[in-house]
């Protein structure tokens, strides 16, 4: 959905860096992923097809916080 994002914390050394993906356009989804030591977040189309990805590694990762759209845009106009 639309407004759906994803923040995600890494430890970049001497200092935490923030990374944001958002949903840029309706119908798209923000969908994260965990495999061998890896995080990956990606926007995704209605159709399954990435349109961006973001790769982590998970040793770095602080925090990891999805932040679901709104009700009020998940209802569809009657």
């Amino acid at each position: 959905m639309k407004g759906d994002r994803v923040e995600i914390v890494i430890d970049a050394g001497g200092s935490p860096r923030t990374y944001e993906v958002v949903a840029t356009r309706a119908g798209r989804r923000v969908e994260v992923t965990t495999r061998r030591g890896l995080v990956e977040v990606s926007e995704v189309t209605r159709s399954g097809t990435s349109v961006r990805t973001a790769r982590f590694m998970s040793s770095r990762i602080l925090a990891l916080v999805e932040h679901p759209a709104d009700e009020n845009q998940r209802r569809s106009p009657a």
